[in-house]
């Protein structure tokens, strides 16, 4: 029998967690040209790169004195909330890394709650002890009141600190003596964590995680909890609502390193992926063939918001992308809900639109960028959250919300959630920089991390989570500037959007094609007026002082794809395709409009 170790790693977004994992791979001397790659490892998804975020929940295994560790990366963000509960299932102890100068914060609190509920053991690393100005004791006594915080048991409490930094790789248990490699956290793994039972029986696994190969499809993902499985043996898999169906396991593999090999059979406590089951959702229990007994199957947070995916109809549509009917969207969105278990896809009104609800604007952005680069044409409507009535009181998703800004913008910080229906709940001081606790509205937090970034001149750190469902707190004022609208479709014109410059701001540089009711700008004030950025100059024999002067234009707005979410009013979309993306009225046409006002 091999001694094994299950673990997963929570951290707030960019604390450093990828990057400890990626150093006890080379650690271990699994990946001795890691040094060579020099790129992280695990974040193999471009737009976890991009972002610097993980979104998908990766599983690693290193070898440390003849004890396998396996190591599962979870997300930090509460919107792939669906993603952490599944990866604590599969662990017996959690490290929780933070950040020595930033401490704990909002995300990590997510994660570490859900741990704590379901009884993990705690090791606190604490990361990034060489940037100037941290302070690691200060931080550890947060991380010791948080747990308190957290109804954390008496054991619970009592666990261990390593300090260190991954980026240059090392660990230690005293911050003021650095050392040369990360040991010191390998060897309080081995102490610290328990080793799976072992539980004799028949087999149980719970699947708690999928894979998709274009060659052997889906692949399962879970640990056993007891018994033995084998290659080749005939299994029952327990699905929801007692149904049953027998199946036989075609292959088995277990994690070593980054790669997975094929094994006869996985041991009780290990963690393996099982080819050639079919028809099988995260949750699902394989089973013993003759007796087959079911484990309780994972729950999932419900999805808070609701957005509308619908077919491109605009003049420019097929241009750029390759997928562009409303069977291919239906066909992704279906491929999309196998593994990705906090969205729900309904059939919207008419063939070519579907309602898929998530778990936040950054949940449904992420899978709409994905889309996008994989060569899908759609457009979207605003992000809706979701009420509930519960006891006959209309109710919202609340969040806590955490901005950190320097002391100089408190005010505005301040003034911009309130206005949003947020309540201040609790404001520290630290460095020049002040700590913001709010409760929120989901729906106030729409467009609120553009317009503080923009109040803070970048510097503000802005972090939220799904707290409850609470009464609904009345309207929130929506955003008061209405768009410029364009009247024609053709190439806008330098001189024609110079002379509108009083009108408002434009999102598009001039030479760009645009079309009839495309929104091209934003005005200056609240009506939404039709202009024409297409009209060129009239072309006479009289020459006059002053007419050939220089066109100044100042540069256009630039939307990320959240800000263009957050931004659009009801009756806009915004267009996606892989290479560009715009803003429209859902009607095009200015007198359909008007009509539809009266």
């Amino acid at each position: 029998m091999q001694d094994i170790r299950n673990i997963a790693i929570i951290a707030h977004v960019d604390h450093g967690k990828t990057t400890l994992v990626d150093k006890m791979i080379q650690q271990s001397k699994i990946l001795r040209d890691a040094e060579k790659l020099g790129t992280l490892i695990l974040d193999n998804n471009d737009l976890e790169r991009e972002r610097g975020i993980t979104i998908l929940a990766k599983n690693v295994s290193v070898p440390y004195k003849n004890t396998k560790i396996n190591i599962i990366d979870t997300p930090g963000h509460a919107d792939f909330g669906g993603e952490v509960e599944r990866v604590l299932n599969m662990a017996d102890g959690v490290l929780l890394l933070v950040d020595a100068f930033e401490g704990t914060m909002p995300q990590t609190r997510f994660v570490l709650q859900k741990a704590i509920e379901m009884g993990k053991k705690p090791i606190v690393v604490i990361n990034k002890v060489d940037k100037p100005n941290c302070r690691p004791d200060e931080v550890n006594e947060q991380v010791f009141d948080l747990m308190c915080q957290l109804n954390a048991t008496e054991e619970q409490l009592d666990f261990r600190t390593v300090f260190g930094s991954a980026k240059q790789g090392w660990m230690s248990l005293d911050w003021r003596k650095p050392t040369n490699d990360i040991t010191a956290l390998l060897d309080v793994i081995l102490e610290e964590i328990p080793a799976p039972e072992q539980v004799e029986g028949t087999v149980q696994l719970l699947i708690s995680s999928l894979e998709y190969s274009p060659y052997v499809g889906r692949i399962a993902i879970g640990r056993i909890t007891r018994g033995t499985l084998k290659s080749g043996m005939n299994i029952s898999l327990c699905k929801r609502y007692d149904i049953i169906e027998k199946q036989k396991v075609k292959e088995l593999m277990v994690f070593e390193g980054l790669e997975k090999k094929k094994v006869a059979e996985v041991q009780c406590g290990d963690i393996c992926a099982v080819v050639g089951i079919d028809g099988f959702e995260i949750g699902d229990t394989i089973a013993d063939y003759e007796n087959p007994e079911a484990l309780k199957p994972i729950s999932i947070d419900e999805p808070t918001m609701s957005m509308l995916f619908t077919i491109n109809d605009s003049p420019f549509f097929g241009q750029e992308g390759k997928f562009v009917t409303s069977r291919h969207i239906k066909e992704r969105l279906e491929r999309e809900l196998e593994k990705n278990l906090a969205l729900r896809v309904k059939p919207g009104v008419g063939t070519d639109s579907f309602i898929v609800y998530g778990r936040g604007v950054l949940h449904l952005s992420i899978l709409i960028e994905t889309m996008r680069r994989e060569g899908f044409e759609l457009q979207v409507g605003q992000p809706k959250v979701l009420d509930k009535t519960i006891n006959g009181q209309r109710c919202e998703p609340i969040e806590d919300l955490t901005i950190e800004v320097p002391d100089e913008f408190v005010g505005k910080a301040i003034e911009m959630a309130t206005r949003r229906k947020g309540a201040l709940i609790r404001m520290e001081s630290r460095d020049g920089r002040t700590h913001l606790d709010f409760n929120i509205p989901s729906r106030g937090l729409m467009g609120l991390r553009s317009n503080l970034l923009t109040a803070s001149q970048g510097e503000a750190i802005i972090a939220h989570r799904f707290k409850d469902y609470e009464p609904y707190k009345g309207d929130i004022e929506k955003r008061v500037n209405g768009s410029l609208v364009a009247a024609e479709t053709g190439e806008a014109v330098a001189y024609a959007m110079d002379k509108l410059q009083d009108r408002g701001r434009f999102f598009i540089d001039p030479g760009e094609q645009v079309y009839m009711g495309q929104v091209i700008g934003e005005h200056t004030r609240e009506r939404d007026p039709v202009v024409n950025v297409c009209k060129t100059k009239k072309l006479t024999n009289v020459r006059a002082a002053g007419t050939d002067e220089k066109v100044m234009l100042p540069p256009p707005i630039k939307f990320s794809l959240e800000e263009a979410l957050e931004y659009i009013q009801e009756d806009e979309l915004v267009e996606i395709t892989p290479k560009s993306m715009r803003i429209r009225k859902i009607l095009l046409d200015a007198l359909a409009r008007k009509r539809a006002q009266e």
